[in-house]
């Protein structure tokens, strides 16, 4: 559909006014959801990814410029990928950008369905955060409620998954040790 006296497609104003709507919008966690960078939602996140890494041993990789995460086996081949919602530019309850760190981890810590935040939200914390992947400090790989894995980056800083990727990754394919890379954003 096309708005002729405005010359946008009925598509570029639901951007422009989702955009502009989530300036000032928070995440159920205190995150803003003021980060959105793509328009285009692809249920292939595979495609978003490289289909090969050097080979040596297992890893997540997880790319907070195109919200997608990906399990490569210790050959390099890529053989999972989904949905990530990565750390936010700003968050307005700590006064700071939360950006997910970008390097190279390993998994620290494993969690199960009942893991929870320590911190967020604050003061007292008891967020959800279903099979728990800890690679760098407060920071996790973990699922969240439907509506929480986004195409744009609003968490404080842990990746968000939907939770049946958590889950598979948890039980099927991370241990502690696993490699985590986060891509720059």
């Amino acid at each position: 559909m096309y708005h002729a006296k405005l010359g946008l497609s009925i598509s570029a104003l639901c951007t422009i006014m989702l955009i502009l709507s989530s300036c000032s919008s928070m995440s159920p966690d205190g995150g803003s959801y003021g980060s959105y960078a793509s328009n285009t939602v692809s249920s292939d996140y595979s495609s978003r990814l490289p289909a090969t890494v050097p080979a040596g041993q297992k890893m997540v990789m997880v790319d907070p410029r195109v919200h997608a995460w990906g399990a490569y086996d210790s050959d390099g081949k890529l053989v999972k990928a989904g949905l990530a919602t990565a750390g936010s530019d700003w968050c307005p309850d700590l006064g700071r950008p939360c950006h997910t760190a970008s390097g190279h981890f390993r998994v620290m810590s494993l969690g199960g369905a009942d893991c929870k935040s320590k911190i967020f939200p604050i003061p007292k914390g008891g967020a959800p955060m279903p099979y728990c992947m800890f690679f760098h400090g407060g920071q996790a790989l973990h699922g969240v409620s439907e509506g929480e894995v986004v195409e744009g980056n609003i968490s404080h800083g842990c990746v968000r998954l939907h939770v049946a990727d958590a889950e598979w990754l948890r039980f099927n394919f991370v241990n502690v040790g696993t490699k985590v890379e986060v891509k720059p954003y």
